[in-house]
């Protein structure tokens, strides 16, 4: 049976590679850094969603070596089991601290937060509104539950406000949306979105892994950077990107919200606890953002400069203020050469296109990290306008 499936498997394979949009997976030989070991050469590294550094951070290293002796390897069961341990609440009580919400639960990822959401909360009697451009993590969540959906354009706050109104009939409304849009860079106008919240009765829930950690003036994300977080119902997230870098996930919601996800909620109940040395290293990363700015304060330095740079060289780089900084190149083929190239002249990153972004909207994504140094940006620059040379 497998023979026929197999030669369907390579044709669409094939046809994959000949439009360019194959998304080979190059081999790191080192810990995550500033700086990685690609294909035998060190090369800078600005392809990683470790934006504040923290990823090989010596402080948060000991303390997951220490977690290991106290509290082991892995927890070999579900939380309502035997899988909770006084790190898990620990941690879950600390992000409700730092995010401002009532209480948090601990997924495996953030995609399993999202995935175990919209299922408890909404029926058929709900609706929820999404924005066009939301993750796929809560564009897979939305499919499970039984909730009409309606979608509208990206931070589109009248096509929001028509949607709203055609869910007028809905028991519950509950908008949804990416704080940090990761294709673009983009931020989510969540004082807007809030208002309609208020206007037309509705819950808001916002991903916000693209912003904890150093978006807003302490880093508490996009509910903070707008003034709103006493205004958001919902903040999912993840521990794998600015918070250290490895893996796991929360929802930090009002108190009602987050036990029912406890008793209902099938990626919480059916997944594995989250490994205790991930919790032990995430309160040390929490204590490092509650007592410095440093980190948040080298990012956005860097940040600026590459995008003011890039711009002055020419480039068309998508505006904002973000570390996420989309270069655009439009073909998919010449983005994937171009990343090739620059991964030649020694900076590590790749070229997205469709089905990730849409066709004729090709882009390398630069992310900056407070990991790297002003040379560091500098050589980055200058390596993107040789590879524009070569092209």
């Amino acid at each position: 049976m497998f023979g026929n499936v197999r030669d369907d498997l390579r044709a669409t394979l094939d046809e994959i590679t000949e439009a360019g949009l194959l998304k080979p997976e190059r081999v790191i030989t080192t810990p995550q850094s500033a700086t990685v070991g690609v294909n035998g050469h060190e090369v800078l590294n600005f392809c990683a969603n470790n934006y504040l550094g923290l990823a090989d951070n010596p402080s948060v290293i000991a303390a997951a070596q220490q977690a290991l002796d106290r509290w082991g390897f892995g927890m070999a069961s579900v939380r309502f089991i035997c899988g909770t341990q006084e790190v898990h609440k620990e941690l879950e009580s600390r992000l409700s601290d730092f995010l401002g919400m009532e209480d948090t639960v601990l997924y495996s990822s953030c995609f399993d937060a999202n995935g175990g959401v919209f299922e408890t909360l909404l029926d058929a009697q709900d609706a929820v509104i999404s924005d066009a451009l939301n993750h796929a993590s809560i564009i897979d969540g939305i499919r499970l539950s039984k909730a009409k959906r309606y979608r509208y354009a990206n931070r589109d706050m009248a096509e929001l406000e028509a949607r709203l109104k055609e869910a007028s009939d809905a028991r519950r409304r509950l908008i949804v949306t990416d704080g940090v849009f990761s294709m673009d860079g983009y931020v989510a106008p969540l004082r807007e979105i809030c208002d309609l919240a208020d206007r037309y009765d509705a819950m808001v829930m916002v991903d916000d892994s693209h912003a904890v950690g150093f978006v807003g003036p302490t880093g508490r994300g996009t509910p903070e950077l707008h003034g709103v977080t006493d205004r958001v119902d919902i903040i999912t997230g993840t521990l794998g990107k600015a918070l250290g870098g490895a893996s796991g996930g929360y929802v930090a919601a009002r108190r009602e919200i987050c036990e029912l996800l406890r008793q209902r909620s099938r990626p919480y109940l059916f997944s594995n606890s989250l490994a205790p040395v991930i919790a032990s290293a995430s309160l040390r990363i929490l204590e490092i953002l509650e007592t410095s700015s440093e980190s948040r304060d080298r990012l956005r330095a860097n940040t600026a400069r590459f995008r003011e740079k890039m711009t002055e060289a020419g480039f068309d780089i998508l505006p904002g203020d973000h570390p996420i900084a989309p270069v655009m190149i439009g073909d998919a083929a010449e983005a994937s050469a171009m990343a090739d190239r620059l991964l030649d002249l020694g900076v590590y990153v790749i070229g997205f296109s469709y089905p990730v972004v849409p066709h004729g909207q090709a882009r390398i994504r630069v992310q900056l990290s407070a990991a790297h140094s002003t040379d560091d940006v500098d050589r980055a620059v200058a390596a993107f306008i040789q590879a524009r040379q070569t092209s």
